[in-house]
């Protein structure tokens, strides 16, 4: 053989063990994809998995009279696997896959059985392994779900996978709305109570074990988590379901009567702090209000009138005035350099600072304080500082606006203007809680506190955290002050610009407010805007709650005591008329020494418990189920009633019910005359009867 052959020879045997190893290569490729594809892509599965988080049930959130304000429900997300171990026969799965298209088509009524059967056998010939079948599934449906055919083979082996997720709800839906707050993906910090107690609110997240499939998708390998999330606590707010629904619908209403842009209320217990209603409204079109912004804490502007009461502790304190001071309010114009502060009802002339303050007047106030300070501004705001009126309150839950309380040392303070300015309540900002936290302070005999929002957290039940209203200042000024405050107060609604708060069965405290809004860099020249308002607290004489109402850009008035104080009204009385504790002057009354309340005759044990709700006791108490009353002076009187077979009964008095139940055991027919309880019985009590005997009943 030459050296040519040799050489083709090799060349031609190497090349075909490289076509014999290329073949094998290729058959073994074949035979890990396609026979033994389906175990190693399981075992690809087992190696890829993680732990992820799982969200805990958030706290719920608690009025304080024990009302749900927020809670945590599950919802849940339907998934199927398609070859779990129960269904990964074709004969088990094909067999009742019909039937649970039927079934899912019949509960959520979104698509055909044909088209639900479409779905899952696609899926199958697909392979997939976690198959959206619906989101947002209650509890109560899962339940009712995992009876369905293939999904009732087992918990794990009949494919259905459910993932639970946690849906916060409002059970009041609106009430409150803005004070409760939420917490979501999009907001870092969270809003209101929510976002303020996050860290208890929220508990501690789990771990849950996933894989991942084809596709990239992330399926649990377990149908609960690994580690168990814990709850998180409960918050026991201040808020009062009752009064916050009765703020929410007097001041709706009266922004649609007065056609504002928007308002607030905020209903505080004045010894305590506690917040028991906070309401604000915004006009987002015609007539429709709704919960935008809490103007309560976050809306800072000229708080007008309401302010003259610090002004006036101020000059009281420090002896420049006394309430019988004569002040002349001349023609109801008081001229400063670059400004005319005017009344706008016109002079009353030479008054006491009592009945100036009565009537609100701008220009009593505004030469008082700048007569007596003008050579030394600080003195007066110094009294503000000195009990932290420039300070936040320090509230539970975020967004307070600092107050802007200017002094001498401030740049933009004007020698000529801002004092007298700043006596009636302009060139400030303070929001409307800020102004309320201070008459809170005079209803509390001169004991500032920081308004509170949450008085306790509990877990499982127990408090793990208690809170009380942060004390701002003992005392703000001189007991002397607090009590004329508190007389001057209770004048102008006695007398003065709040007479319409006036009731005839309690005391009121307050002051009306009236002030002009300035439109951002246009001032108070563009055009115009007012607020109303109208803060102060009942009864005065022992108070209980305080309450301001601030009402912005109403169309149809724009006087506190016509558009803030009807709100007031409205609320003090509905709270006064059902809350027993406030009724000082009802004095108990001893039935004995009275005529007893008139009652019918009838079933005893019935009326025993009415009187006993009454405090009411029985001179002598009836054994029977049934008794006649005897009227008397001296007392409530039972005559024991005992029924005797074959005799008539004394019904004289009852009411018809008891009548006829009465007859109606001794076999009588009864014909009934009138309404009302029984006067007289056509057979006489005592007769002898016997069944099927007719008898006249006459009511009146």
């Amino acid at each position: 053989m030459n050296i040519r052959a040799n050489i083709l020879l090799r060349v031609y045997l190497s090349f075909g063990l490289i076509v014999l190893l290329a073949v094998a290569v290729l058959v073994r490729l074949c035979d890990v994809q396609f026979v033994e594809g389906h175990k190693w892509r399981a075992m690809a599965d087992s190696l890829s998995t993680k732990y992820i988080n799982v969200e805990a049930a958030r706290g719920n959130i608690y009025s304080s009279d024990g009302s749900l304000l927020a809670t945590s429900i599950p919802e849940y997300e339907l998934r199927m696997d398609l070859y779990a171990g129960g269904i990964d026969d074709n004969k088990v799965f094909y067999g009742k896959v019909d039937s649970l298209a039927m079934k899912l088509s019949e509960f959520f009524k979104d698509k055909s059985p044909k088209e639900y059967s479409r779905y899952l056998r696609s899926a199958r010939q697909d392979s997939v392994r976690y198959l959206l079948i619906k989101r947002k599934v209650g509890y109560q449906e899962l339940k009712t779900i995992r009876t369905f055919p293939l999904y009732n083979i087992g918990k794990y082996s009949g494919g259905l996978i459910a993932v639970q997720q946690n849906k916060r709800i409002k059970p009041f839906k609106f009430l409150a709305s803005r004070t409760i707050g939420y917490k979501n993906e999009n907001v870092a910090n969270g809003v209101g109570l929510e976002g303020a107690f996050g860290n208890y609110i929220n508990g501690e997240s789990g771990k849950r074990l996933v894989q991942r499939i084809a596709g990239g998708v992330w399926m649990p390998v377990n149908d609960e988590a690994e580690v168990a999330p814990k709850e998180g606590a409960d918050i026991i707010s201040t808020i009062d379901i009752n009064m916050q629904d009765l703020a929410q619908t007097a001041l709706e209403r009266q922004l649609k009567l007065s056609d504002a842009d928007h308002g607030t209320v905020i209903l505080m217990e004045v010894n305590t702090g506690e917040v028991r209603a906070v309401a604000n409204y915004t006009r987002v079109s015609e007539g429709v209000y709704e919960e935008k912004f809490n103007y309560a804490i976050g809306g800072s502007q000229d708080p007008g009138s309401t302010f003259k009461l610090a002004s006036y502790m101020a000059l009281l304190e420090d002896k420049k005035v006394d309430t019988n001071t004569l002040v002349d309010t001349g023609d109801g114009f008081y001229r400063v350099p670059g400004h005319t502060i005017k009344d706008s009802h016109g002079g009353i002339g030479v008054v006491t600072v009592m009945k100036a303050f009565e009537q609100s007047a701008n220009t009593a106030v505004a030469k008082l304080v700048n007569t007596h300070y003008k050579d030394n501004p600080s003195q007066f705001t110094d009294h503000l500082y000195d009990i932290h009126m420039n300070e936040r309150l320090g509230l539970q839950i975020p967004g307070e606006t600092k107050p802007v309380i200017k002094n001498p040392s401030n740049r933009s303070w004007n020698k000529n203007l801002t004092l007298p300015q700043m006596a009636y309540g302009y060139e400030m900002q303070i929001t409307p809680l800020q102004i309320l936290s201070f008459y809170n302070a005079v209803a509390n005999n001169g004991k500032y506190i920081s308004p509170l929002f949450v008085k306790e957290i509990r877990r499982l039940g127990n408090p793990i955290e208690q809170y009380r209203a942060r004390v701002i200042s003992e005392q703000i000024c001189s007991d002397k002050t607090v009590k004329k405050l508190q007389a001057m107060l209770e004048a102008v609604v006695l007398r003065g610009s709040g007479k319409l708060m006036s009731s005839p069965f309690y005391r009121v405290a307050g002051k009306t407010g009236t002030a002009q809004v300035a439109d951002g860099n246009k001032g108070y020249r563009a055009k115009r805007s007012y607020q109303a308002s109208f803060c102060g607290y009942f009864p005065a004489d022992k108070p209980k709650y305080s309450i301001i109402v601030s009402i912005n850009g109403p169309k149809n008035g724009y006087y506190g005591a016509t558009v803030a104080g009807p709100v007031f009204k409205e609320i003090a009385d509905r709270i006064y008329a059902s809350d027993i504790d406030m009724y000082n002057n009802v004095q108990d009354h001893l039935v004995g020494n009275t005529k007893n309340p008139e009652a019918k005759s009838g079933q005893s044990k019935a009326v025993k418990k009415v009187y006993s709700a009454f405090g009411i006791k029985s001179l002598y108490a009836a054994k029977s189920d049934y008794f006649n009353s005897i009227d008397t002076n001296n007392g409530v009187v039972y005559e024991e009633y005992n029924s005797v077979k074959g005799v008539m009964p004394n019904v004289n008095g009852m009411g018809l019910k008891d009548a006829l139940y009465l007859l109606g055991n001794a076999g009588l027919k009864t014909r009934i005359i009138g309404s009302g309880k029984v006067f007289s019985q056509s057979i006489p009590s005592g007769s002898k009867i016997g069944k099927g005997l007719g008898v006249d009943l006459e009511l009146r």
